[in-house]
């Protein structure tokens, strides 16, 4: 390997360098569908590297990257069985370091994924304290208990799995016999750490500076929620079943005692220049809930779920945006705000189907409403105050593929009953680039693998495809992406005055120190309706004639204007 040297750490050369992440647009990259240079099938290091000039052009500020790490792969990564390792798929560490140089020559910041809650049954730790049995103390920094019944064969607790099932799997003592139960919240192949052991705290710490010193800008925080249990593991009982999507899970999830350890890890990034940041996946029953991972010496963003999970409805959109930001003020943190992402159905598919069927959805609904309503509401994300976070290939219109065959599903949820829908590859397929057949682009090689396969239908939403065309969901985008830069209203801060507007329609302005004064008009029916023209028409979701006096806004559209 040769020598590795840390990446030079610039500030994005478009946004100012303090308080950069308050207003940033980050975009969340899924390595193994995002770009393939060996021609493998598996997207790789190498092959996000290659297309960083066109998430630079995209106009968004940073990059998210999905776990990388050496892994089995029993949860696409996210299984980790060494945190400073590339895994061979993916490339090397070298191809890590190229990638974080580039994309700041770009003037791209890069977000890597942390893991703590738990890592792989293969980890040397894990290994370890199967090897060593009962006793060791190596098991005290995961969670080995002794079973119930007669002969221990009865899970320590009855804490159920988050992807179905039990929580506990039963370990087999070095001579083979049934030993122990180990406890994972989520597959079995993913053994929870132990957080109140020293060891897993020290070894956290030198994992963030390991990563830091290669010049990465900060960490999205898998299960930030889950790191500490309830002393003593006790049951759930009345709590409900324990799923990640906000509920009340009782001991299981959300505890206060998580809270310390990002204080520690807010001292660690002080210490390095370019404000390196922390980004809490933390789902929370409240929004004030989530408030306490980014007070002012903790973390610095948390994932706005409340906000993923709302339907396409006024009211309802009104209520969760007050909230946001009535939850962040107190604490001095921006209000993130997200459609999509790699655990959840795409946007375009959700709005295509009735409201109520939650964040999983295996039906395919109506592809030109679905498609309508998540432009429209792109438009609205981006106009919020604060930051904004895309998952690739949104900016297509992709919708997820609801018909993928089961021979080809890798979701460890999928395999599990009771647990997840298990429906996540579908918003998990590779993304089409160019070309008119599978792969399109994705791996450079005409017909060659995709780790998942593409419908032919997503010819006609490749990126060659749209480039230049001004009706596509891409050049949108792109458009949006400019002017929430170039406008002095957008971006951080919270300000945001709701104006008077007939019902199914959100109208609000936001006002620059300047005084410059952006509006957003968002109708959210399924019919058009006729407002009073507010200023000069910057853009729409759908084709819109403004007039002088009044402007009709299609059904499922959202405009943008100014007065300045």
């Amino acid at each position: 390997m040769t020598q590795l040297l840390a990446a030079a750490h610039p500030p994005a050369s478009s946004r100012p360098a303090t308080d950069w992440w308050r207003e940033a647009v980050i975009y969340q990259v899924y390595p193994r569908s995002f770009a393939d240079a060996d021609g493998d099938g598996m997207g790789d290091l190498p092959g996000i590297t290659s297309r960083l000039p066109y998430l630079r052009d995209l106009g968004v500020d940073a990059v998210w990257l999905s776990p990388f790490y050496s892994s089995p792969q029993a949860d696409a990564g996210y299984d980790v069985a060494d945190y400073r390792v590339v895994d061979p798929m993916f490339g090397t560490l070298d191809d890590a370091v190229v990638l974080i140089g580039e994309a700041h020559r770009l003037g791209l910041r890069i977000l890597v994924d942390l893991v703590p809650n738990h890592c792989s049954d293969q980890h040397a730790w894990f290994q370890q304290a199967l090897r060593e049995g009962p006793g060791s103390r190596i098991r005290e920094r995961f969670h080995f208990r002794d079973g119930k019944g007669e002969h221990g064969e009865l899970p320590p607790n009855d804490w159920e799995s988050v992807f179905g099932g039990p929580a506990w799997t039963r370990s087999k003592n070095p001579d083979g016999t049934p030993g122990q139960w180990y406890l994972h919240l989520f597959a079995p192949q993913q053994p929870d750490f132990n957080w109140d052991h020293p060891a897993v705290r020290d070894e956290f710490r030198s994992i963030l500076r390991f990563w830091l010193d290669l010049g990465v800008d900060g960490f999205r925080i898998d299960v930030a929620h889950g790191l500490v249990k309830a002393d003593g593991l006790p049951d759930l009982g009345d709590h409900e079943r324990m799923r990640l999507l906000g509920n009340d899970a009782g001991p299981c999830f959300d505890q206060d005692g998580v809270h310390e350890i990002y204080r520690d890890w807010h001292t660690i990034f002080a210490e390095y220049e370019g404000e390196r940041i922390g980004v809490a996946e933390a789902w929370t029953p409240t929004l004030e809930r989530t408030a306490n991972y980014v007070r002012p010496d903790e973390l610095h963003q948390a994932f706005n779920f409340q906000y993923l999970a709302t339907a396409w409805q006024a009211q309802a959109l009104r209520d969760v945006i007050e909230d946001t930001l009535r939850a962040m003020r107190p604490v001095g943190a921006p209000a993130t705000w997200v459609l999509s992402n790699h655990d959840v159905t795409r946007h375009a598919t959700r709005f295509a189907n009735p409201p109520g069927l939650g964040t999983q959805i295996r039906e395919a609904g109506d592809r030109e409403l679905g498609l309508r309503r998540a432009r429209a509401a792109t438009l609205l994300m981006l106009a919020l105050p604060g930051s904004a976070y895309i998952y690739q290939g949104e900016e297509l219109g992709l919708p997820d593929v609801t018909d993928l065959p089961d021979e080809v599903r890798q979701d460890p949820a999928y395999f599990r009953g009771a647990g997840q829908d298990g429906f996540r590859d579908g918003c998990r397929v590779p993304l089409p680039w160019s070309g008119t057949c599978a792969p399109y682009g994705f791996n450079g090689v005409e017909d060659g693998p995709s780790w998942l396969p593409q419908p032919e239908a997503w010819a006609a939403l490749s990126v060659q495809a749209q480039t230049g065309d001004p009706d596509s969901t891409l050049e949108m985008y792109r458009s949006a992406l400019a002017l929430r830069r170039s406008h002095p209203a957008l971006g951080g801060g919270d300000n945001l005055r709701w104006l008077p507007s007939a019902e199914g329609v959100l109208s609000f302005e936001r006002t620059s120190d300047e005084g410059a004064v952006f509006l957003c008009s968002v109708n959210v029916t399924g019919a058009p309706i006729t407002l009073s023209t507010p200023g000069r028409l910057l853009m729409a979701s759908d084709r819109v004639t403004a007039g002088d006096t009044h402007t009709v806004l299609p059904a499922d559209t959202t405009a943008w204007w100014t007065t300045a």
